[in-house]
Parts: C-alpha cells; structure tokens; sequence
C-alpha cells in the first residue's frame, strides 16, 4: 500500500508528495548561462512535444550546476512559457535575471587575499633563513601561491535571485516545504566527495544556497561556505549524477546535457570559423573544448553503468550535435543572443525527437507517454508559437524582431572598424 498524506493523496517513499501516478525523473547537467538557457527552449520543445509530460510534475528532480538552477526552479511550480518569457524581456510580478551578474568580481576575495601578501611574504623570508641551504629564495617564494583567489567572481547573485523568486506566490526557499522531490547535487571541496542537497539530513540548507554550491566551478567562482564546510560546483565527480534519480526509483529518466565537444571539421564551410582549428580563437575556447569533452566522456560512461545498474528503468538522453556551432560560438549575454539560443535550442530538440522518434515511441509508450508527431512534423513552428511574449506581441512581429536582430549583428559583423 502506498503511504498517504494528511489529505489522503499519495506521498513517495521519502516523504515527498507523489504529485504523479508516472515515476519519471529529470536530470539536467551544467553548461554556464548558454546551457541554462539552451536546457531551457530543450525542455520547452519536450513538453510540448510528449503527450502527457508535465515538466512541473514529476517524482523527481536532479540537478548540477546551471542544471541546479533550472531544476529548482521546475520543483518550484515556475513553467517553461515563464522561464522562456523571462530569457526575452523581465516578466511582470518576478524578479528580473540579468546573466551580467554571474560575473561580478569576487571583491571581498581579492581584498582578503591581498592583505595576506605582506604576512605570507615575511614567513617566506624567515623560512628561507632559517634553511638557506636546504631551498633556495625561489622555493620560498612559493607561499605566496596562497594569497591567490580561489576565484574570480561570486555568484551570490544566484543566491539572492533565487532567494527572491521563491519567497513569493506558492513558492518556497525550503527544501523541506516542497512538494517535490529535489536533490542538487555539490561537492565537498574538503572531502572530495558529492553532497546530495535536499536529501535526508541535508534539507535544513536553503534551496537557494544549494544551487549556488553547485554551480561554483572552482576558479571561476569562490566555494560557498555551508556550516563551516565549502562547497563547489557537482559537475567535479559526475556529468549528471542522473543515478540519484534512478536510485529515487525512476521508471524513467529524462537527462539532458548542453554541452558536447564540437567538431570544428565543417565549421569553415559552414563559416563561423576561417580555419577549423580551436587553438586560433585563444584560451577561452581551449579550455570549453577541454572541459565539454571530459563532460562529454565520463556521460557516456555513467550512461553505461546505468543500463547495467538500473536495467529496468529507462533513460533517454537529449544533447545537441557535435555541429552545433551556434551553442559553441554564441555570446548570451544580450537579450537578443538570449532568445536566439533558446529558440535554437527549442529547435534542435525538435528535431532530434522527430529523428529518433522509431527508438523513442515505445519508450514513452511504456511510461504513458505519447510522442507528437503531429507537432513535430511541423518545420514553421517556433518557440513563442504558445509561449505569450510579456507585451503580447504576434508571433509576426516576434519573427520579424528576431530577423532584424540577425541583420543587425551580420551588418556589425561586416562594417569595417
């Protein structure tokens, strides 16, 4: 017999409101501010396009990094339409979400660790003192390694964004208060091992503290400290950590990762490169490559694992193609460039469901589930079709702004500086 809550409906076996007869999980991984934006057109395009699919209603949730970010809110009752309004213009009643601020400067950092300059550099020299012969002057020197910052910016942005948005309306900032079952996933810097927020015995932590551990990737971002412990970004031991969901008993399994390697091979005939080699555009896009395809690598071996682990539920993985140079080479932070992604990403799912939908019919079927087709057959539909844009405008206008922001940016593109 299933357990019941005070007003008779079923809860699942951890105490969380069984909010569906269907026990189908979500897990999102990471990808920065693209690939929150990209996982969000994604999940847009797969709601509207399975049959019976409630994206705000499912037995459980997982996420890591930006897919922390989007996963707490789905369990939070914020809709893909919202979600999706909020990338174009600052929906009326919420809090407005500006991805410049996931870049503000760690200050505090910096000042902390300069002011250790002096200190650390008199131990150096003392100790070089005291064993001149053993190290030289140099390897003294190498204390001053520690007043380095750990990071270059702080996301307490998120925090506060986060903080804001679930203290109104049916929300809550309260792991312990949901409905759903949300779990985001951390890691202990200290320990080196995965931190299950909103698990037993961690669901004291704000939600929104959670999401902001687990997307503090080390470097980029100071570790968050939670009682006298740090924490940094999930993405560290696992892609996904989709077994958490299956563990939670997943029938179905719902993952999708934004970020995969690129193959450069077709970018100049496609021309968004003027020679298929990375190493030309500098650090930045070395490092994206270096890091997609370590995520991209340890996926396909968890996915491995899973099929032997938890052969009786299914998983069905969404991802963009190795092609897709738009998710590589965009810049998200305009509004325009926003809409742009999200709209690809709407896309590019569509269109990967209406290739595999022989593989993945069946699979829905087992779960309830119906694959639409009809929808998908579709090569005019966009995004905002069904998603009502903040000023109401026609889907008319809302094509002709989106072509005059693509003739804006070719025209900056090709005008001589």
């Amino acid at each position: 017999m299933p357990q019941r809550g005070e007003d008779g409906q079923a809860v699942s076996g951890n105490g969380h409101r069984k909010l569906s007869g269907r026990r189908i999980g979500l897990a999102l991984a990471g990808g920065g501010p693209e690939g929150a934006i990209y996982e969000i057109g994604a999940l847009r395009a797969l709601e509207e396009s399975v049959d019976g699919l409630r994206l705000n209603d499912l037995w459980v949730y997982v996420g890591v990094s930006a897919g922390a970010f989007i996963s707490a809110n789905l369990a939070n009752g914020l809709s893909t339409a919202q979600m999706c309004r909020a990338i174009v213009k600052p929906e009326p009643g919420e809090h407005p979400f500006e991805p410049e601020t996931l870049f503000r400067p760690a200050v505090g950092e910096f000042f902390r660790r300069g002011a250790s300059v002096p200190r650390l550099l008199i131990e150096a020299l003392l100790e070089f003192a005291g064993n001149p012969r053993d190290q030289s002057l140099l390897d003294s020197l190498t204390r001053l390694g520690r007043a380095l910052p750990v990071g270059v910016f702080s996301n307490e942005a998120i925090r506060s964004y986060l903080h804001n948005i679930y203290s109104i309306k049916d929300r809550t900032d309260d792991f312990r208060k949901l409905d759903r079952h949300l779990v985001i996933v951390a890691a202990d810097l200290d320990s080196g091992e995965a931190v299950r927020f909103g698990s037993d015995g961690m669901k004291d932590v704000p939600i929104s503290v959670a999401v902001q551990a687990s997307t503090a990737l080390p470097g980029v971002y100071t570790p968050v400290e939670i009682d006298g412990r740090h924490y940094v970004d999930g993405v560290l031991l696992k892609t996904m950590h989709g077994s958490v969901a299956l563990e939670a008993g997943s029938d179905l399994l719902i993952c999708l990762n934004p970020l995969v390697p690129i193959d450069t091979s077709q970018a100049v005939a496609a021309g968004v490169m003027k020679r298929g080699k990375l190493i030309d555009r500098g650090l930045p896009s070395v490092l994206s490559q270096t890091l997609r395809t370590m995520i991209r690598s340890r996926l396909q071996a968890g996915l491995s694992s899973y099929a032997r682990t938890f052969e009786d539920s299914d998983v069905v993985l969404l991802e963009p193609r190795r092609d897709d140079y738009r998710m590589f080479f965009t810049n998200v932070f305009s509004f325009s460039s926003r809409r742009d992604v999200c709209e690809h990403a709407y896309r590019a799912t569509r269109h990967e469901l209406w290739e595999r939908r022989e593989e993945l019919t069946p699979v829905f079927a087992r779960h309830g589930l119906t694959l639409r087709t009809d929808l998908l057959e579709d090569p005019d539909r966009s995004l905002w079709d069904d998603v009502e844009l903040p000023d109401g405008r026609p889907r008319m206008l809302s094509t002709l702004d989106r072509a005059l922001d693509r003739l804006e940016r070719y025209v900056d593109a090709v005008e001589p500086s």
